[in-house]
């Protein structure tokens, strides 16, 4: 363990406690290949998952109620609250917000909200082969995730000639499953699945992973082909039910 890692141990157990401390050193995932393929392998690629997917989830749903807060204060934000909306504002990569604008509010709402466990779950076992990939057993990447600064993670096998793409390698499960949540927040490719997610909201319907599904068509080349593959896998694993 090193300087770092050990100062961040020693912070975490004075200020979030024994019991998160626990989850937090958990962060080692099991080796899925160890698991029957099938049942036993999903039920516990789900148990592993799951409770990371609510963390970070949960850590967007802050972020949500601190926006909707700033909102109802707009335009007078004191000076902490400028502070708070512009460290909102880097995160989710929004820029030119005016805080005098209603439909500034609106776009960082559509961004600032969590994804449902089902999609997280489907779009995880399908990139990763239920956490048994090479780069989720060597990086963390649940995603399939890309990167493009020489280094930053590993160079696949099958990379085209002239192509300079890695996949990620991510530090734990939870530095994934948080950039996989930041990039469908954030990228340009998924405005629609925000706005199918906001549309639901307004309308109060419960949000689904299947019906989310249909904002991943630039998720992969395959477009329609893979969304309804996704689709099909939250449905024949019966994914909604484990929770939002």
């Amino acid at each position: 363990m090193n300087f770092k890692t050990a100062y961040r141990l020693t912070i975490a157990i004075a200020v979030l406690g024994l019991a998160t401390l626990y989850f937090l050193m958990k962060q080692t995932p099991p080796d899925f290949t160890q698991y029957a393929a099938g049942p036993e392998r999903k039920e516990a690629f789900i148990e592993y998952l799951s409770p990371i997917v609510h963390a970070e989830n949960a850590a967007v749903l802050n972020d949500r109620a601190l926006a909707g807060e700033l909102e109802l204060a707009a335009p007078d934000l004191g000076f902490y609250q400028q502070m708070k909306l512009e460290r909102l504002l880097k995160k989710y990569k929004l820029d030119n917000f005016d805080p005098k604008e209603q439909g500034n509010w609106n776009e960082l709402l559509k961004r600032v909200d969590q994804v449902p466990l089902s999609l997280v779950l489907a779009q995880a076992a399908n990139e990763s082969g239920w956490g048994t990939s090479r780069f989720a057993r060597e990086g963390n990447n649940y995603f399939g995730q890309w990167c493009f600064i020489r280094g930053c993670g590993m160079v696949p096998k099958n990379r085209g000639e002239g192509k300079t793409h890695e996949v990620a390698s991510f530090g734990s499960p939870t530095e994934s499953v948080g950039a996989y949540i930041k990039n469908l927040n954030q990228n340009q490719a998924y405005k629609s699945l925000r706005q199918l997610r906001a549309n639901k909201r307004m309308q109060s319907e419960q949000i689904t992973g299947r019906e989310l599904a249909n904002g991943l068509l630039k998720y992969s080349e395959r477009g329609e082909e893979y969304v309804q593959e996704i689709k099909n896998l939250i449905q024949h694993n019966n994914l909604e039910s484990t929770g939002s």
